[in-house]
């Protein structure tokens, strides 16, 4: 006597599949480790920013085996918002998200098209509409990145069109979210005040995401690695007065982490290209390095605040 077909205890809408699933290989097999390995290469500490973006990782990977194996699923929601001060990261990551999300299938592409307020709001009745619609359209299938997003939402103006294009933006991102992921950014307090303004943000946006500031070593790390990319580097009493301008710098007005510090560099290879050509003759391998005198002479170093300006 035959033995009897197994009934599938699932219910009779699951296709039944293989008993184990390899999400190793089926992790390997989307390439998103290496991408993964050579982003954290690129982008010194944030620790609690990598961990998300694993598990998000992670979720799409089970999701994308659940559906194929017919387990009853849904598209995530997969809007976020990226909370933190100037220079730690967010555009970069936003930048990485568009990729990540891409290669485990999620988004038809890896792009990411990036805003504010003036590229979505209009100047004049009927202007709002099409600015904002146009910005969606070009953002389908892929990340759309709004940085300091509150500014979408005057109510101290009666008459800002804003509340019109955030309207058309929760309708997009309800009706469209497995076609189209929206990334809100700004500063945590002011973001918290904007999601409270307007709680249909708050409803769609699955993930907040808060980037620490750098601390003063991560700070020297990226400045060396930002100079390394343009084949510079730091003597070893440049470095010393590097972590001694981040550790002032931090304490003066303005100060926009790993921003701050590219630009204290760009200002200090200017500072060596005009110490050269008053030289007049300089060995080759000296139009590489960066001398503390090149970064002693900020105005950080006055210790007067009110001399802390990005522009010397």
């Amino acid at each position: 006597m035959n033995a009897p077909t197994p009934v599938d205890e699932a219910g009779p809408d699951r296709i039944a599949g293989p008993d184990v699933v390899d999400l190793g290989a089926e992790r390997r097999a989307t390439g998103i480790d290496d991408y993964l390995a050579g982003l954290d290469a690129r982008l010194v500490g944030l620790t609690p920013v990598k961990q998300r973006i694993d598990e998000i990782a992670a979720l799409l990977l089970v999701d994308r085996v659940r559906t194929r194996v017919g387990l009853a699923t849904g598209p995530p929601t997969l809007h976020m918002s990226f909370t933190g001060n100037p220079g730690t990261g967010k555009t970069t990551v936003a930048s990485a998200m568009g990729e990540i999300l891409h290669r485990l299938g999620y988004l038809r592409s890896a792009r990411v098209v990036s805003v504010t307020r003036d590229d979505l709001v209009g100047e004049y009745i009927g202007h709002t509409a099409p600015k904002t619609k146009d910005v969606l359209q070009r953002a389908a299938g892929g990340v759309l990145f709004i940085d300091e997003a509150y500014y979408l939402y005057r109510p101290e103006n009666e008459r800002d069109y804003g509340q019109e294009a955030i309207e058309i933006l929760l309708q997009v991102m309800e009706e469209q979210r497995d076609d189209l992921v929206v990334i809100l950014a700004g500063y945590a307090d002011r973001m918290e005040r904007f999601f409270g303004s307007n709680p249909g943000f708050r409803s769609r946006v699955a993930h907040h995401i808060d980037f620490p500031d750098f601390d003063d070593g991560e700070l020297v790390r990226i400045g060396e690695m930002l100079l390394a990319d343009q084949q510079y580097r730091l003597s070893d009493d440049a470095r010393a007065t590097l972590f001694d301008y981040v550790g002032r710098r931090r304490s003066q007005p303005h100060f926009a982490n790993a921003r701050s510090v590219r630009n204290a560099l760009d200002r200090a290879r200017l500072r060596q290209a005009n110490r050269h050509v008053t030289a007049g003759t300089v060995a080759v391998d000296d139009l590489s390095v960066i001398e503390a005198d090149d970064l002693a002479v900020s105005r950080v170093f006055n210790d007067r605040p009110d001399d802390a300006r990005e522009s010397r």
